[in-house]
Order: structure tokens, then sequence, then C-alpha cells
């Protein structure tokens, strides 16, 4: 009798930089394998993920003409394809205005990135905190899986 084991679900992951000083300083926060590894523990679907680490102009760029406003923020999700197994999706990571507010809440960088991306993942996945409902249920995920990467719950120090 053979033991057949679940084929490993593929997600391939592409982690993008803006420029060669914005990848110098996501590199010196966390290396492409740990930012893998955070991408993985929110997904469990077939796809792709684009990360895209941008600056401030940039993520200024892309947030006025997506949402509207004229200031960059911290993650934009755009997902582009979503069923029970399959995600194919790009988020941007704005890398100054996660450092700023990192400073500002009192957490390292490493943490609040790690937050974001589980974040951006987690809207990826179809989750939003549009409504109480929907806030209470993407916080509690993310305090779950945050837990898992040995991270706290990023809601007590704000």
């Amino acid at each position: 009798m053979s033991s057949k084991s679940a084929p490993a679900i593929k997600l391939v992951i592409d982690i993008q930089y803006a420029s060669s000083a914005i990848k110098t300083k996501v590199n010196a926060i966390a290396s492409p394998a740990v930012i893998k590894k955070w991408v993985k523990q929110a997904n469990k679907h077939f796809g792709s993920i684009t990360l895209r680490f941008v600056n401030l102009a940039e993520g200024k760029k892309l947030n006025y003409a997506f949402r509207a406003q004229d200031k960059a923020t911290n993650v934009l999700t755009f997902p582009y394809e979503l069923t029970k197994r399959t995600l194919v999706a790009d988020i941007v990571f704005c890398l100054p205005v996660i450092q700023a507010e990192a400073s500002a809440q009192g957490k390292t960088v490493k943490a609040h990135l790690a937050h974001l991306i589980i974040h951006g993942c987690l809207h990826a996945q179809g989750l939003d905190h549009e409504n109480n409902q929907g806030a209470q249920k993407m916080e509690s995920q993310e305090i779950k899986l945050l837990k898992l990467l040995g991270f706290s719950n990023p809601y007590t120090s704000i």
C-alpha cells in the first residue's frame, strides 16, 4: 500500500523594487525568503502574487490613479483573479510610509511590514474592513497569522 501525499500548492511570488535603494532598504528589514514565507503563511491558493516596493512618488501616483487620493498609502492591493483555488494579485507597498507608520506606532519596521504583507494578502483573497463585521474578521485573521509567524498583535500598540 503506497501513501500518496497531496501535491504542494504552487504559489509563485515575485518581488519587485522601484529602485536599488528601495531594494537595499527592504532587504535590510527582511530577506526575500522571509517575505515569501509571510506571503505563503497568508495564502493557500495556486496562482501568483507580485509584491512591489515603491517610493513616495510612485506610491502617491498609484494611490491617486486607483483611489483618487493625492497621497501615498502604505499598501495597495490589486486582485485580478480569485477562485476557491486560484489567486492572481499585485500588492504595492510604499516603504517610506511603512517606515513612518512603524515609528509613529512604536513598532519595528519588520513587524509592521509583516502585518501589511498579511493585510495585503488577505485583501487579495477578498477580505476587507469596510464595515465592523469585515474589520473584525480581517483583524482576527491578521492577529492569528502574525502570531504563527512570531509577531505580536499589531492592534495592541495602536
